[in-house]
């Protein structure tokens, strides 16, 4: 028998062997996906201070890739003395580019989404619980972009009652229906801000947002289209105060 041949016989075995033993116990190459609990730490930020003539508190939902303390620059310039600013802080962190110098953060991906959301809804509960929020304060809820979707959900699953709802420049979650928010009555006002040259909104979406809004809030949001893109205004924020 030559070498050659000697060879593809052994081969041959080790291969039969491997399968046989595939066969027998069930053992698969592919990947396996499993999760655990444990118990993590999040920050936020806070703009003013919280005092007995604190009048509105609001708690801001910044967009991707934003991170919770620059984006309260877009509230300096509310009369501190009035106004009490929470901003809780996506949990998702990353670098902008390639420098490594930037960091932002996301609320949400399409991966594993559903336990994400549960996680950051916890996240929010324990801040809420954190901060003491009196009921005779006005309680402004304010989204911007990505960060709307995390603030329509949390005011939906939580049934969050307050004064003001503002969606800007993003997105209500198409799980969310009608029934998510009929807690909020019709002393809440409901405010969709809108950026006419936003790169992110086309005509059609455009078309199925205003659609969704309407059968979702029974026609009771008010809608304020602006001059601009995908940014934020801070005289829009400003206005806000009733």
């Amino acid at each position: 028998m030559s070498l050659y041949s000697s060879i593809e016989i052994i081969l041959r075995k080790i291969k039969h062997s491997n399968a046989t033993n595939n066969n027998r116990t069930g053992m698969s190459n592919k990947p396996l996906e499993k999760s655990v609990r444990y118990s993590s730490t999040n920050t936020y930020e806070t703009l003013n201070e919280l005092t007995d003539i604190t009048k509105n508190v609001w708690i801001v939902f910044h967009g991707i890739g934003y991170l919770s303390k620059y984006f309260l620059k877009y509230f300096d310039e509310l009369n501190p003395e009035d106004n009490y600013i929470i901003a809780p802080q996506a949990p998702s962190k990353y670098y902008l580019n390639n420098s490594y110098k930037h960091v932002g953060a996301s609320w949400l991906t399409k991966e594993n989404t559903e336990t994400e959301i549960i996680n950051n809804l916890n996240y929010l509960d324990a801040i809420l619980e954190e901060e003491t929020i009196l009921s005779n304060r006005n309680l402004i809820i304010f989204g911007y972009s990505q960060g709307v979707s995390m603030a329509a959900r949390w005011v939906a699953q939580r049934k969050i009652v307050c004064n003001q709802l503002v969606l800007y420049a993003g997105g209500i979650p198409n799980e969310l229906n009608a029934t998510d928010f009929t807690h909020l009555g019709n002393n809440t006002q409901i405010t969709i801000i809108i950026g006419n040259k936003d790169e992110y909104l086309t005509k059609e979406r455009l078309s199925i947002e205003r659609e969704k809004s309407r059968t979702i809030f029974n026609g009771k949001a008010k809608e304020h289209i602006f001059d601009g893109g995908h940014i934020v205004k801070k005289e829009l924020i400003n206005s806000l105060i009733i």
